[in-house]
């Protein structure tokens, strides 16, 4: 075999040579004057020519492509800063999060409502278990009917979360300014008050809504002539408004917003208190500060508000009678019937279900909204 040449050009020929069988000719057959291995002054000039432009073009590549990134993160960057955005993220976020742990939680939900309307009006009633609240529900029809009502639930939180989680971080921006400005910080009674005032107003907004979804998923308990059947959440609020009166769609809105008040109270300012005193005190990472400030939120919201949550329940399912009364005038007159008739324990009824219910709620929400809130900085 031919010397090999040297590591150049030549070398790319000398193996181009040995492909094609210049280099070892068959038995019999002649062999054939090589090739010339140095390539001449003008294929070196050629093959220097085509190197330098290959590399020109592939850096001008490489400066287009990054020039198009940096224009797209800079206008994506400036469209979040927009001020009209800015304004408008927290409720975004706030929504989206609501939604997201409301389409987790449903199931808890319906058996929660059910177990509150169990034994209305009678002290010594059966007391049902969850368990035997989810095996009724399945036998009337069919694992789906869990999730009863979730159109109606994913409107509540488009319009209560949206609300409550917005009015609260933009109060909290507020509040921050404000401490900033006077060189003090922010304590639990601003977060309270962020809390309490993000609540009332998101629960008058969010009450016809709130109000549909009870009646949708209360509606498997009356007697099958007596049913509305309502199909979604647009049926059940056109229904109500067109039998009682547009304004029947803001029955409960007392309980309801004194409600949204005491869970708000113990979710957000609790929620928001945990997690700086965990942030200072502990050596937690981010993730587990947030989970663990919400299990602790989802306690004292759902402490505060179950009382509330079940008369609000009660309220807002009465419908009148043919004589045109209802079963309670208002909030203190059903508060005052139900210790009377069923004891003051049947406000706590359930406990442990609407824990179960608030907390990973309140988990879901605060986690996503957290994370919502990372991405969007």
């Amino acid at each position: 075999m031919p010397e090999k040449p040297p590591s150049d050009v030549s070398s790319y020929i000398f193996v181009a040579q040995d492909f094609l069988g210049l280099n070892n000719p068959s038995p019999g057959q002649a062999a054939r004057p090589p090739l010339p291995l140095k390539p001449t002054p003008a294929m070196s000039n050629t093959t220097s020519k085509a190197l330098d432009a290959a590399k020109s073009t592939s850096q001008q590549a490489k400066n287009t492509l990054k020039t198009m990134t940096e224009e797209t993160s800079t206008t994506s960057s400036g469209l979040l800063h927009h001020p009209y955005v800015r304004t408008a993220l927290p409720f975004v976020n706030g929504g989206l999060a609501g939604m997201t742990a409301t389409t987790v939680i449903q199931p808890i939900d319906m058996i929660k409502v059910r177990l509150q309307l169990a034994g209305e009006g009678a002290k010594n009633s059966a007391r049902p278990s969850p368990l035997s609240v989810t095996r009724d529900i399945i036998a009337q029809g069919k694992v789906a009917d869990l999730y009863t009502g979730l159109s109606a639930g994913l409107l509540r939180q488009a319009v209560y979360t949206t609300a409550r989680l917005g009015f609260f971080d933009t109060f909290m921006n507020m509040l921050k300014v404000r401490a900033e400005t006077s060189g003090s910080q922010i304590g639990f009674k601003e977060r309270a008050a962020a809390g309490l005032a993000a609540g009332g107003l998101a629960a008058m907004v969010g009450n016809p809504a709130d109000l549909a979804l009870i009646r949708m998923q209360s509606d498997g308990l009356k007697p099958l002539a007596q049913r509305a059947n309502y199909t979604s959440v647009v049926h059940a609020l056109s229904s109500i408004a067109k039998a009682e009166g547009v304004t029947a769609l803001w029955s409960g809105a007392y309980p309801t917003v004194v409600r949204a008040m005491a869970l708000n109270f113990g979710q957000l300012a609790f929620f928001s208190e945990a997690k700086t005193q965990l942030k200072s005190k502990t050596q937690l990472s981010p993730q587990t500060q947030t989970m663990a400030a919400s299990a602790i939120a989802g306690f004292f919201a759902s402490f505060f508000s179950l009382p509330f949550d079940f008369v609000k329940t009660r309220l807002q399912k009465q419908q009148k009678a043919p004589d045109g009364s209802l079963p309670y005038k208002g909030m203190a007159d059903c508060f005052r019937k139900v210790a009377k008739d069923e004891g003051i324990l049947r406000f706590y009824r359930g406990f442990g279900t609407y824990y179960v219910r608030i907390a990973p709620h309140a988990m879901v929400t605060l986690i996503v909204a957290d994370w919502l809130g990372f991405i969007t900085k």
